[in-house]
């Protein structure tokens, strides 16, 4: 039984070594490897032993360490791409989160939420917990992700206070890229929100009130 063990904890550890070295896991990743409870006993006994460190519930990753600030925990890309696998759905931020990305609001949110498109949920991360709540894909199913951000933006602000100085900052803040990619992507947003697009990318003047 001990070396069945070890066969599947020396398997798991071999697969996250050889791994990009920022990933993070879950234990549905190793399921060709043995059964659930066997995949996560092996998991935490690599855990205790400090071959790899947990992300939050259900998460692993290599041990990472900086050589001034000692161990750190998973990077951000890392942990971003394991949430979105164990979420079954894209992410995006709060409409809070958003405005304040663009520039829209010196508000910095402090609550860890997200939106996807996949189901809420709650995932422990640390001693603290990372809330996923869902998102209606229809706001979000934009050709440039960055149209989807602004959209959860401007929602969250509300029609009645997008004014021009709103409309001025989207222009400086976003690439031309950006604002072009806009006009592609004002079918998928409410119609109010269309016209603001249209707004930003085209330099007319506001209209929408």
């Amino acid at each position: 039984m001990k070396k069945h063990a070890d066969s599947i904890d020396a398997a798991i550890l071999d697969r996250i070594r050889s791994g990009p070295k920022d990933r993070v896991w879950l234990p549905a990743e190793f399921l060709d490897l043995g059964s659930r409870a066997a995949v996560d006993k092996a998991l935490s006994r690599n855990s205790k032993a400090g071959h790899i460190r947990r992300a939050g519930r259900g998460m692993y990753h290599l041990p990472r360490h900086h050589r001034l600030l000692g161990p750190l925990g998973a990077s951000h890309d890392g942990l971003q791409d394991a949430l979105r696998r164990k979420a079954h759905g894209e992410l995006f931020p709060t409409g809070a989160h958003a405005a304040n990305g663009l520039g829209l609001c010196d508000q910095v949110p402090m609550r860890p939420w997200q939106l996807t498109t996949g189901p809420s949920r709650r995932i422990r991360h640390g001693k603290g917990a990372i809330v996923l709540r869902h998102v209606s894909p229809r706001f979000v199913t934009t050709r440039n992700r960055t149209s989807a951000i602004v959209i959860l933006a401007l929602r969250w602000i509300g029609k009645r206070f997008v004014d021009d100085d709103i409309i001025a900052k989207l222009r400086r803040n976003l690439s031309s890229a950006d604002r072009a990619a806009l006009l592609g992507d004002a079918a998928c947003a409410p119609a109010w929100i269309a016209t603001v697009f249209r707004q930003i990318a085209t330099d007319a003047p506001a209209t929408h009130a």
